[in-house]
């Protein structure tokens, strides 16, 4: 049988890959500590679970319109201007199965074949290969932990093209923990300003994971509005990423568009997860707020863990649930047996020694650091890192 060559064109998600890797070994009795997933450890709040079943008990269970229902894309548009100051109208949002297929929409909808995207790295796992999926070209931008995990406006410039079509990013970042503040956001504006046909994607899923600043769209800048797609969902600032719904905000033009392509995809999401997204959007934001004080907590006794590592150089995380050490002090090293050529063979050194899953930076288009969630209890946070440096300590 020969296969579609579009399953040539993109990698299996090393997000996905480890923690499948991870569930083998504990299948075989091993005790695995997971800091791999993205996923935060707590329950959905019980006010959101009570509009679930009220759904059931009041029979939403058919079809669903494919940008959501109308109540829910109201839901969205209340939420953007209370916490975001942004005005948006139902007809500028689409609601999809998780924050994956909103930018999958997106990127479908925008690209076409050799357009550039410029993708800031460390960058979350899909970005890149989405844009190859859309047969687009994949411009990075190399950060650094001097900058911050941030690109700069001049290397926003020197990458822009003819033929640059979209800039891509997170705020807070996924895998960094980056967090782009007012200033940082407005000084990229004034590059973009310069080079209309760019539309920015910003995908803001750890919007509520902030340990610095209130968060801050670039959709606020009035001028470029209109050119700026947020991402947003409720997976990981409401504790529902089995729940699967995501939400664009854009033009009316490019959520049509969206909506074509979902149309073909899946048509709408759960009914039922649409229901209980109104109750967690227009609702009490306390539990999302308490699990942010929790991840707070771990965070500075992560770093206390991680500053105790021989070699590890780590900048202190500004938003989500990871550190992202650059771990390249380790490469050469060995332990008799195992070599440690690259964050590859380091993470995969960790998950059959040390019992630790996670994530090897080359994923996230930066091949000198590795990603550890501290979205697992404290005391398997210490665990982990205790056996992460015992198992460190063996490579010489």
């Amino acid at each position: 049988m020969e296969l579609s060559s579009l399953l040539n064109r993109f990698n299996e998600p090393e997000t996905l890959k480890m923690a499948k890797l991870g569930r083998e070994l504990r299948a075989s009795g091993i005790d695995v500590i997971d800091l791999s997933l993205g996923e935060p450890d707590f329950d959905t709040p019980q006010h959101v679970k009570d509009a679930a079943i009220k759904a059931i008990n009041d029979n939403w269970s058919h079809y669903t319109p494919v940008p959501g229902f109308l109540d829910l894309r109201e839901a969205v548009c209340t939420k953007l201007f209370r916490d975001n100051d942004l005005d948006y109208k139902p007809e500028h949002i689409v609601t999809s199965t998780g924050a994956k297929q909103s930018l999958a929409n997106t990127i479908l909808a925008l690209v076409d074949e050799d357009d550039e995207v410029i993708i800031p790295t460390p960058y979350w796992v899909t970005y890149s290969e989405l844009v190859k999926i859309a047969r687009g070209k994949v411009v990075e931008i190399r950060t650094t932990v001097g900058n911050k995990f941030k690109a700069t406006p001049e290397q926003v410039e020197a990458a822009i093209t003819p033929r640059t079509k979209v800039f891509m990013f997170s705020s807070p970042c996924n895998p960094s923990g980056a967090v782009y503040s007012k200033a940082e956001l407005e000084a990229l504006v004034e590059v973009f300003r310069k080079h209309p046909q760019v539309i920015i994607i910003s995908d803001e899923i750890y919007e509520y994971i902030n340990f610095v600043n209130k968060h801050e769209s670039i959709a606020q800048f009035a001028d470029i509005k209109d050119r700026v797609v947020v991402i947003n969902g409720l997976s990981k600032g409401f504790a529902m990423t089995g729940w699967r719904l995501g939400y664009t905000a854009s033009t009316a033009a490019i959520a049509k568009a969206c909506e074509k392509i979902q149309g073909q995809f899946t048509s709408g999401t759960c009914s039922i997860t649409q229901k209980a997204a109104i109750a967690a959007l227009t609702g009490d934001l306390r539990p999302s707020q308490e699990m942010t004080e929790e991840f707070t907590r771990r965070r500075k006794r992560t770093l206390e863990l991680v500053s105790e590592i021989p070699g590890f150089k780590c900048f202190e995380p500004e938003g989500a649930f990871y550190v992202f050490p650059d771990v390249s002090s380790y490469y050469g090293k060995s332990n008799g047996v195992d070599v440690i050529k690259n964050a590859s063979d380091l993470s995969m050194y960790l998950l059959n020694t040390a019992h630790v899953s996670s994530v090897m930076g080359d994923a996230f288009g930066e091949p000198n650091c590795v990603r550890f969630s501290f979205a697992n209890s404290m005391e398997n946070i210490e665990r982990a890192w205790k056996r992460i440096a015992a198992a460190l300590a063996l490579l010489k």
